[in-house]
Formats: structure tokens, sequence, C-alpha cells
């Protein structure tokens, strides 16, 4: 038996960065995300996220890749968004999203960082913290992500 626990923090918007994910719907967006995500055996540790974003803390199995839990995630919950019609307008997400590995001494903090979003965005905009995401992690050549 193989004992993997990598932490991953990913960050995914909604298509074209629309302010879709309004107070009243992110709970239950969020929730289920999680929900889909244990059916699927994929480990989340947290969802947050603000008006035109998600991030997710997850933990990888062995048998997992970051593209595969991402385009679960993703997929499916957009389709729910739809289904349940939790927006006006067809709601989708970027196809693009950023992920970084967390070390075991660093989850917490993050942890926190992801369920205080709403505090976060009360001081800084999504585009100033992407920003600041690019920068930090190197992702320069990503800076095109829209």
């Amino acid at each position: 038996m193989s004992y993997v626990k990598i932490w991953i923090h990913a960050v995914w918007a909604t298509k074209s960065r629309r302010k879709l994910l309004t107070k009243e719907i992110r709970p239950t967006v969020f929730k289920h995300i999680h929900q889909n995500a244990l059916k699927k055996e994929i480990f989340i540790d947290c969802v947050g996220g603000h008006i035109q974003h998600v991030h997710c803390l997850f933990r990888l199995k062995s048998n997992q890749t970051i593209e595969n839990v991402m385009r679960l995630l993703k997929g499916e919950s957009s389709f729910w968004i739809n289904k349940q019609k939790l927006t006006k307008s067809k709601f989708g997400w970027k196809d693009k999203y950023y992920a970084v590995s967390v070390s075991e001494s660093h989850v917490e903090r993050g942890r926190k960082y992801i369920l205080n979003q709403e505090a976060h965005h009360s001081k800084r905009t999504f585009q100033q913290e992407y920003e600041e995401f690019i920068e930090k992690y190197g992702f320069q050549e990503f800076k095109d992500m829209d």
C-alpha cells in the first residue's frame, strides 16, 4: 500500500469573471462541491470563495491527479448549478485554474485563508489577489488566465 499526503490549494473563477456566486448561493454551492467530492473519493478539507471565484484545499490520493480532480469538481458543479437554476443566466467556470502544493505545516494557515474569503475581499479585489498569486508562485507565464 502506498501512503500519499499531498495538499493542494486550487483556485478557479467563473466564466468571464461574472459575479454569479452571490452571498445567497455560495453556501449551497460550496456544500455541494464538498459533498460531490466525497462521492468521488476526493478529500476536500475546505471550500470557500467570493462572488466570482472558488478556493479549495484538498488532498490527493495516490491514484488522483490535479487535472482529474479539477475536471470532476468544476464540471459537475457547473452542471449542478445550472440544473438547480441557482443563477438567472447560464453558469460556467473558466477553463483554467491554478493550483499550488501546500506543506503540512501551512495547511491550517491555508484553511483560515480560504474560509475567510468574505473578510479578505472586503480589503482586496479578486484581481489584486490574482496578481499576488501570479507573483508569489511565479506564474507570470500564465498571467493571461482570462
